[in-house]
């Protein structure tokens, strides 16, 4: 007999840390994901440059995974953002479109993503954009420096209101 968490790639699902007072854990969000509208300041650089500066974000919640922010395109000055080929799926939202984040002489390649024509529940994700925050040179959530989700998949940013553990580094993808 084969047991799932013996195959590579494969883990035991963890136990959760326990949230403290205003913290709030990635286990407690659903699946499928929802999209949540927040009024945070998020603040977003590269190359030395304020890529981004708003209230008017959503974040994405979804089981195992710190909150994934998107931001509106209109958001960004005009030429942040570089449409690149390709695309990805998800089983959720529908296939997600990407752009080169340039700041300066800086590029960061495929580092933002956006649905433009999303699944439904996800409508509000169309004109917005989501970055990989370990690709910015700094990300901020009223204030807090984010940090990045573990692994090349993901774009979860993580503050000191989020515990896990989280999925994305080695052993979790059987979570």
């Amino acid at each position: 007999m084969i047991r799932r968490h013996s195959l590579p790639g494969f883990s035991r699902r963890p136990r959760p840390d326990k949230p403290g007072a205003g913290q709030e854990s990635v286990w407690d969000y659903p699946r499928p994901p929802k999209v949540e509208p927040r009024a945070e300041r998020v603040v977003v650089r590269l190359g030395g440059q304020t890529i981004a500066d708003t209230t008017d974000a959503v974040r994405v919640l979804e089981t195992s995974h710190p909150p994934v922010y998107y931001l509106p395109v209109d958001a960004f000055p005009p030429g942040v953002l570089v449409p690149v080929k390709g695309s990805t799926f998800c089983e959720f939202k529908g296939e997600a479109r990407y752009f080169d984040v340039v700041a300066g002489a800086v590029v960061a390649p495929r580092a933002g993503w956006t649905y433009p024509d999303p699944a439904p529940g996800f409508e509000d994700l169309s004109t917005r954009v989501a970055l990989y925050p370990g690709r910015m040179d700094s990300c901020e959530v009223d204030g807090e420096r984010v940090t990045s989700q573990e692994g090349d998949f993901y774009g979860g940013w993580i503050t000191s209101r989020i515990v896990g553990p989280f999925k994305g580094g080695p052993g979790t993808a059987g979570w």
